[in-house]
């Protein structure tokens, strides 16, 4: 958004905590006029049609939570992680809220976990969604899928 100067940004989260960093983050950037924040979830969020929407939602399964690094699991709030019984159940209320809140034409950039890509194109898909592209971090796992709302 910084260097884009007309440009605007919504930002919702469900945790307080971390509202008040993105609010802080903003200010220190000179973005806090240019951003809206919303404390809520994503099934509530019925403001707006966007361009773009990039989401970072809960994809580790419960069994998977059970085995993560301790590093993780004690920085990162337990609903940030928590995807639930297979991991998919944030990222389905995501892409399915996302087809709504897009205009056609729009972008959906999502973060997935390495093991979910067939899976989330399926999802997005149904969703009336084109897949663009599926990008790689840097262990060479499948880590983000781009896709236009059609």
């Amino acid at each position: 958004i910084k260097e884009r100067q007309k440009f605007k940004g919504t930002a919702i989260d469900i945790s307080k905590k971390a509202l008040k960093i993105a609010k802080f983050n903003a200010k220190i950037h000179q973005l806090d006029n240019r951003i809206k924040f919303y404390k809520s979830s994503v099934d509530n969020f019925f403001k707006g049609k966007y361009d773009l929407i990039v989401s970072n939602p809960p994809y580790i399964s419960n069994l998977e939570l059970k085995y993560l690094d301790k590093d993780i699991i004690g920085y990162e709030p337990l609903i940030s992680l928590n995807g639930g019984l297979d991991g998919s159940f944030v990222l389905n209320k995501v892409i399915k809220k996302s087809s709504s809140l897009l205009k056609i034409g729009g972008k959906l950039v999502l973060e997935i976990g390495f093991d979910q890509k067939y899976k989330v194109m399926s999802l997005l898909k149904k969703n009336r969604f084109f897949i663009n592209k599926v990008i790689k971090d840097y262990a060479n796992k499948d880590r983000c899928i781009i896709a236009t709302k059609t």
